[in-house]
């Protein structure tokens, strides 16, 4: 593996006080890369809406995330 090679650093893990979600945290609860996040929010109308929190960070809420997770898995059990 060359130098060039960068790894993407691993998500920092989840405290009681987290309100939102890096898209590699993102990703990792729903077990995908980062770049299929940011493929969802594009293609997927339901998937929820990142919010800019500062210039060169970009976050999806929490709260969003687990009511996106709570209507998919009540859709799942119909």
């Amino acid at each position: 593996m060359s130098q060039a090679q960068t790894f993407a650093k691993p998500a920092k893990p989840l405290t009681a006080n987290s309100k939102y979600l890096t898209d590699v945290q993102a990703g990792e609860r729903f077990a995908v890369d980062r770049t299929t996040i940011w493929r969802w929010t594009r293609t997927d109308p339901v998937f929820p809406k990142p919010v800019k929190v500062s210039a060169g960070a970009t976050r999806w809420r929490l709260a969003d995330i687990e009511a996106f997770e709570a209507a998919r898995e009540a859709a799942s059990s119909h």
